[in-house]
C-alpha cells in the first residue's frame, strides 16, 4: 500500500483539522455555542499549536516523529475528554486550582470510570482521530522537515501569534472580554467558551507556573438598593459589625503591592450595620449543619415532613443559592469563612495553617461555649480534620477516630440518624451553651438502589411516586438527613433544650450526580443549568420563634455574618466577603463562572445577559458595577486565602 506522506499534505494542516473536530466535537458535547464572534480566537490559537506541532513534529527520524505525532494526538483526547467528564459530573470545567482537592479527585474514582461510561460516545468521538491514526500508524511517514521550511513555519507560527494579540484589543475594555479573561480575570468556564479547551489549557498551565493576580477593579461604591437612610429622627441609629483596625498604619507600612492594594481595598470596603435582629439568638445553643447535596427539590411534605417543617417556619430565606463551586469541600468553606471558593482556595484552605480569627468554632468559644464537631465519613477526606481544627474545633470526631465505634462507617453512605444518636450525649449536658457542627453525608450520589445505602433505606417510602430511578433514589437518600433531623428535634425535646437550641442547615452543592432534566423531574419549575440549579434553603429556625420571610437574596458565603450578627459575635463586616442577609446591605449571590444574582435580577456570564426581577429597568452602569463588585469580591476571597490575610491584619505582632 502506498504510503501517506505527511509532508506533502503538511503534518501542521492535519493537526489543525484535528483541533478544530475536536472543539466543535467537545462544544456539540456540552452544549456551547459552536460558532460565534470568539471563534476566530480559537481558529487563530489552534493554528499557532499546529505550525509549532508542525515544527516539533518533524526535527527527528520517521520513526520518532510518529510516536511524537501519537502521543500528542493521545494527550490532547485525553485533555478534551477530561473536561467533557467533569463539566458533565460538576457543570465546570477541570482546571489546576482544584488539583488541591485530591481526596475528591480520589472518591470520585470508582464513579469516573461510571461517568466515561456514561458520556462513552463522547469519549470514543474525541478520541477517534488518536484511534485511526494508531490503526493507520504503518502507512504514514512523517518526515525529517528542511530548515528552510522550518524557518518558514516558525515565522508564519510568530505571525500568527501576533494577528492573535491584535484580535484581543476589540473591544478591550469590555466586560468579561477576551482581552480582560487573557491578562485580568481568572474565569476556566468563560476562558473554555472563549478560547477553547487546548488554549484555556495553556492559560491555565502558565498561570500556575509563573503565577497570576487578578487586576482589581477600583469602583465608586454604588448605594443604589441600599436602605440604610436614617429619615426618621426617632428611628434607632446601629452601630456598624466593625473591629477597630487602623488600615492607614497598615498601609503605610507595608511594602507588598498585594498586600497594600487589600489594605486598601478593606479600608473602602462598605460595613454592614447591625439590625434589629442583632443578639437575637443570644446566648441560645446552635447546631449546624452541612448537609450533603441538599437542594430545595428534596424538600417535600409527604417525603420530608421535618426539612419541610423547618424551611416553612423560623427564618423563611426565599432566594437563597448554593453555589456549585469545587463541589463538597467548596461548598464547606463558603458556609464556614464567608469567602467566595475562588480558584486557588483549596490547598491552604485543606492545609489547615491559615489564621482564621473569625473561624466558627474560635468565635463561639470566645462567647463562652463549649463546641462540638462531627462527620460521618472519614475525618482524613479532604484533610477535614486539618481545616476544622483551624477554625476552633479541638475536639473534631468522625470516622476513623472514635465515630466508628458508634455507627457503621463500612456501608455507604454512612446514617445521618445514626451520628445524631451517637453523639448527642457528648453536648446536651454541657455546663455551657454548645455550639455543634455536623457535616452530614448520607445525601451523597451516586443516586441509584443498589449505590446508595440509604437510597435503599428509604426506597419503600417513595415507592408511590412515579419519577425515574436516580431522582427517586435522590430523594429517598435524603428521607435519611430529614429522620436524623427529627430524632434531632425529639431529643432536645426530651432533654427540655429545644426552646433554647438554634438550629441551622445549609447544603454543599446541588445535586450534580443528576442531570438537569433529571433535577427538573422533580423540581417545581424549570430550572436552568448554572444559576438556578442551584436555588435552595437555608435552614435557620428556632421553636419558639414567629415566622420571618426573607426575600433579600442570598448565599453559602452569608450564613457565617448572620449567624454571627443573631448571636451576638464580635467580627469586622469588611473582612467577610458574604454579608448578613438580615442587613440593609443589598443581597448577592456569585456563581463559579461569575454570573450572579441580586435583588434586581440575574446576570449570566456566559451571554452577558442580564435578566431583570419584574421588568425593572436596570442601567449599563448597574450592571458594570456588579461585575466589578462580583469580581473584586472573588479576587479578595482567594488573596485572603493565599497570602494569610488575617494573620496580616489581626494576626499577633
Amino acid at each position: 500500500m502506498k504510503k501517506f506522506r505527511l509532508r506533502k499534505f503538511y503534518l501542521g494542516v492535519v493537526t489543525f483539522i484535528i483541533l478544530l473536530y475536536m472543539e466543535v466535537t467537545f462544544r456539540l458535547l456540552t452544549g456551547n455555542v459552536i460558532f460565534s464572534k470568539n471563534i476566530i480566537y480559537v481558529l487563530i490559537f489552534n493554528l499557532i499549536i499546529s505550525l509549532f506541532f508542525d515544527v516539533i513534529g518533524r526535527i527527528f527520524n520517521r520513526k520518532t516523529n510518529k510516536i511524537i505525532f501519537l502521543i500528542n494526538l493521545f494527550l490532547l483526547s485525553l485533555l478534551y475528554s477530561i473536561q467533557l467528564c467533569v463539566f458533565k459530573m460538576f457543570s465546570f470545567y477541570f482546571d489546576f486550582g482544584l488539583l488541591g482537592a485530591s481526596g475528591q479527585v480520589a472518591s470520585f474514582a470508582g464513579d469516573g470510570v461510571d461517568l466515561v461510561i456514561r458520556n462513552i460516545i463522547g469519549v470514543i468521538l474525541l478520541f477517534m482521530p488518536f484511534i485511526l491514526f494508531t490503526i493507520f500508524n504503518n502507512i504514514i511517514l512523517i518526515e525529517r522537515e528542511n530548515k528552510k521550511s522550518i524557518l518558514i513555519k516558525s515565522s508564519l507560527c510568530l505571525v500568527s501569534v501576533g494577528s492573535f494579540y491584535l484580535f484581543l484589543q476589540i473591544n478591550k475594555d469590555k466586560i468579561n472580554s477576551p482581552y480582560k479573561l487573557y491578562y485580568d480575570v481568572n474565569n476556566v468556564d468563560l476562558n473554555v467558551r472563549t478560547f477553547g479547551v487546548l488554549d484555556t489549557f495553556v492559560i491555565d498551565t502558565y498561570r500556575l507556573i509563573f503565577g497570576f493576580d487578578e487586576k482589581i477593579d477600583i469602583i465608586i461604591k454604588d448605594n443604589d438598593g441600599d436602605s440604610d437612610n436614617v429619615d426618621n429622627p426617632e428611628e434607632i441609629i446601629y452601630e456598624y459589625n466593625n473591629l477597630d483596625i487602623d488600615f492607614d498604619a497598615l498601609i503605610s507600612s507595608e511594602s507588598n503591592k498585594t498586600i497594600k492594594s487589600m489594605h486598601e481595598y478593606f479600608k473602602n470596603e462598605r460595613s454592614t450595620k447591625q439590625n434589629k435582629y442583632t443578639k437575637y439568638f443570644e446566648g441560645k445553643n446552635l447546631i449546624l449543619f452541612m448537609a450533603e447535596s441538599f437542594n430545595e427539590i428534596a424538600v417535600r411534605e409527604d417525603t420530608t415532613p421535618t426539612l419541610y417543617k423547618l424551611v416553612s417556619t423560623g427564618f423563611k430565606f426565599n432566594n437563597f443559592y448554593t453555589p456549585t463551586i469545587s463541589s463538597t469541600i467548596g461548598g464547606e468553606f463558603q458556609e464556614l469563612t464567608g469567602l467566595v471558593a475562588a480558584s486557588g482556595f483549596v490547598s491552604p484552605w485543606k492545609s489547615g495553617n491559615n489564621y482564621f480569627p473569625f473561624g466558627v468554632a474560635t468565635s463561639f468559644k470566645e462567647l463562652g461555649y463549649n463546641t462540638f464537631a462531627y462527620h460521618d465519613h472519614s475525618i482524613y477526606f479532604q484533610d477535614r480534620y486539618k481545616y476544622l481544627k483551624a477554625l476552633g474545633f479541638d475536639n473534631f470526631k468522625g470516622c476513623f477516630n472514635g465515630l466508628e465505634k458508634s455507627i457503621n462507617c463500612k456501608q455507604w453512605p454512612e446514617s445521618d440518624v445514626e451520628m445524631i444518636n451517637a453523639t448527642f450525649d457528648d453536648y446536651i449536658n454541657s455546663d455551657k451553651p454548645f455550639f455543634t457542627y455536623y457535616a452530614t453525608v448520607s445525601g451523597h450520589g451516586g443516586y441509584t438502589f443498589t449505590q446508595s445505602a440509604m437510597a435503599k433505606k428509604h426506597q419503600s417510602d417513595v415507592a408511590g411516586l412515579e419519577f425515574s430511578e436516580k431522582p427517586l433514589a435522590y430523594l429517598a437518600a435524603q428521607i435519611e438527613l430529614d429522620r436524623a433531623l427529627e430524632t434531632l428535634i425529639n431529643k432536645l425535646k426530651e432533654a427540655g433544650k429545644l426552646d433554647n437550641t438554634v438550629i441551622a442547615l445549609v447544603g454543599d452543592h446541588y445535586p450534580y450526580y443528576l442531570s438537569i432534566d433529571e433535577v427538573n423531574e422533580i423540581a417545581s419549575y424549570k430550572k436552568d443549568s448554572v444559576v438556578e440549579v442551584n436555588k435552595s434553603n437555608f435552614i435557620l429556625w428556632n421553636s419558639e420563634m414567629e415566622t420571618i420571610n426573607v426575600d433579600k437574596v442570598g448565599s453559602q458565603i452569608d450564613v457565617l455574618p448572620t449567624i454571627y450578627n443573631l448571636f451576638g459575635v464580635k467580627y469586622d463586616s469588611r473582612l467577610i466577603i458574604g454579608k448578613d442577609i438580615l442587613s440593609t446591605e443589598p443581597g448577592l449571590a456569585i456563581f463559579g463562572n461569575r454570573s450572579w444574582v441580586s435583588d434586581k435580577g440575574t446576570y449570566f456570564a456566559k451571554s452577558g445577559k442580564f435578566v431583570s426581577k419584574n421588568n425593572e429597568t436596570v442601567s449599563n452602569n448597574y450592571i458594570t458595577y456588579m461585575n466589578s463588585l462580583v469580581g473584586n469580591r472573588m479576587i479578595m476571597s482567594k488573596n485572603i486565602l493565599t497570602n494569610d490575610y488575617y494573620k496580616k491584619v489581626l494576626g499577633v505582632k
